[in-house]
């Protein structure tokens, strides 16, 4: 795992890209500068009462300027109250952290689902390869003009309201795409999925796990996930998803 850094961020814009999705660029002293694709930085509110950071996937990294950027949804009162701050203003965080993803010159599926879709832009933009982009929504689009750049976009929505209706296995499907490499981030029983049909297609899966986590650094063993080797941290059969992961080889871990 890379270094990771404490730093004070400064906000250089946010904007709502879609209902309670938003998108934040930091500007950063050392961890836009350190950042892989697939990583995350644990950004802690500005109101004591709530002491734990929230962590939220790297959407994109800019290395030249110094930035970093956060696609989130509010989904409580911490990010909440990161939806309501403007220029200027400061961020507490911690990062870069986690493992990012391999980078592989393979015919490759880029596959995100929800929440999940964000991390998968800066990797597309770091992959040299023939990519295939697959985002699953549920309804209302966001990100596709940054991932139009990056290569061929298929989209599955739960309502059908655009491309395929379904998910994202679906969509592969209905336009018969295949692929020597998956790299996938989204909800569980998507990645649980795409791991039974890697499985039976012999296709090298990666996926990036999301997890409610407490410390963001492997101490408090809140966010374990069970594993096929025993960990050396525990010895048990678990992995932390915030320090082993959270990209991993799917059959690491069980699901």
């Amino acid at each position: 795992m890379a270094e990771k850094f404490e730093e004070t961020a400064i906000i250089i814009r946010q904007e709502e890209i879609a209902d309670d999705i938003y998108s934040m660029w930091l500007h950063t002293d050392q961890i836009a500068a350190h950042a892989k694709a697939g990583q995350f930085v644990s950004v802690y509110c500005n109101d004591g009462s709530r002491l734990l950071p929230r962590p939220i996937s790297i959407c994109e990294i800019d290395k030249k300027d110094g930035a970093i950027r956060l696609v989130y949804r509010v989904a409580g009162k911490g990010t909440a109250e990161f939806s309501g701050m403007h220029t200027g203003a400061q961020l507490h965080i911690v990062g870069p952290l986690g493992n990012g993803f391999p980078k592989k010159e393979k015919k490759a599926f880029l596959i995100g689902g929800g929440i999940g879709i964000p991390p998968m832009l800066q990797l597309a933009k770091e992959l040299n390869c023939e990519k295939q982009i697959v985002l699953g929504f549920r309804d209302e689009l966001f990100l596709m003009d940054e991932f139009k750049k990056q290569g061929k976009v298929y989209v599955a929505t739960e309502d059908g309201s655009a491309g395929t209706e379904g998910n994202v296995l679906d969509a592969i499907r209905e336009n018969g795409l295949d692929a020597e490499i998956i790299y996938a981030c989204g909800p569980m029983p998507m990645l649980r999925a795409l791991k039974e049909y890697a499985e039976k297609n012999h296709i090298e899966c990666w996926i990036s796990m999301e997890e409610r986590m407490a410390c963001g650094i492997g101490a408090c063993l809140a966010c374990v996930c069970q594993s096929k080797e025993k960990d050396a941290h525990s010895n048990v059969k678990n992995k932390r998803i915030c320090k082993e992961g959270p990209v991993f080889r799917a059959e690491e871990v069980e699901f």
